[in-house]
């Protein structure tokens, strides 16, 4: 078997981690490894970069530019787990799920930008209702978004599982506060709303999960749609994907919990509530099919 090399830019990190633990045992990669000593050089990344066939950046914004930058072999294919090109001209979104024949689109691009955690329930919920007329596309929403503490990376995380937490941790924490967030660009651009949500992320004491819900009023739908539409509508947009499907109610006992998929690459989805008032709502891994897992499906779609 002809084995891809792969260079995974940023690998000590929590995505880079969570990506390495998703492909250390298959058969079809080679991964090049930098020793420790030079992994941050500039010179030893560009030689990793351009012998590769593919990286994968797991790095801040700035860093992954810079890695773009540094690439000169036309041949090499770049997914970059940064927000630094997700609406960028000439970047593949990399959520297959987006609409038919984005995977296709994936498997023949050379630059690919994984989706953000949080933007992908909020895609994945409001993208085909749009695409379908059942939204309004100046709808004006907002949407919750309550995940588990690895989506803030080592240092989040390190505070998180200390022997002694502040208090402060002990509870649910709401960020996001200035409505700037990183993913907002992305959340409209791939819905085809014309507004950007009121955006309401919340991180709390579990390690890893998400739920992402969108409040909708029923004048906020157009004329006629209702509640089965959307059901409908969620039905056949995934049918047949391997990672995202349709659930008629994931709830337990008037609950529903963030962190039952901790640990999958999968993704829920589901409405309820009333002919006047719904709650759209995905559920995941803020690590699975928000961020390594993604980039692992991305690379299952690049590898055929």
């Amino acid at each position: 078997m002809n084995k891809k090399k792969l260079f995974i830019d940023g690998r000590e990190g929590t995505t880079g981690l969570g990506i390495v633990s998703r492909i250390e045992n298959r058969d079809d990669v080679e991964l090049i490894v930098l020793p420790d000593e030079v992994r941050k050089d500039k010179e030893a990344r560009k030689k990793a970069i351009n012998e590769s066939d593919i990286t994968i950046l797991c790095l801040p914004d700035e860093a992954a530019k810079e890695s773009v930058s540094l690439c000169e072999n036309k041949n090499t294919i770049i997914l970059d787990a940064s927000t630094a090109h997700r609406i960028a001209e000439g970047w593949v979104y990399g959520l297959a799920e987006l609409e038919k024949g984005q995977s296709e689109k994936i498997r023949n691009a050379k630059r690919i930008a994984v989706p953000g955690c949080h933007a992908s329930g909020f895609i994945v919920l409001v993208s085909p209702l749009v695409r379908n007329e059942v939204l309004e596309k100046d709808a004006l929403l907002t949407c919750h978004s309550i995940t588990g503490y690895s989506g803030g990376g080592k240092k989040m995380i390190a505070a998180y599982e200390a022997d002694e937490i502040p208090e402060n941790l002990t509870a649910p924490r709401q960020y996001g506060l200035t409505q700037n967030h990183k993913h907002l660009p992305e959340m409209v651009h791939y819905t085809g709303l014309s507004n950007a949500p009121v955006f309401c992320p919340i991180v709390s004491n579990f390690y890893s999960g998400m739920l992402v819900t969108v409040p909708v009023f029923k004048n906020q739908l157009c004329s006629g749609a209702t509640i089965e539409d959307i059901k409908n509508i969620y039905k056949k947009a995934y049918d047949g994907s391997m990672n995202i499907e349709y659930t008629e109610d994931f709830s337990k006992n008037g609950f529903a919990d963030s962190n039952t998929l901790s640990g999958t690459d999968k993704m829920q989805v589901t409405v309820c509530g009333n002919e006047e008032r719904m709650i759209l709502m995905a559920r995941y891994d803020n690590l699975g099919k928000g961020a390594s897992g993604a980039a692992a499906q991305c690379l299952d779609i690049i590898l055929g």
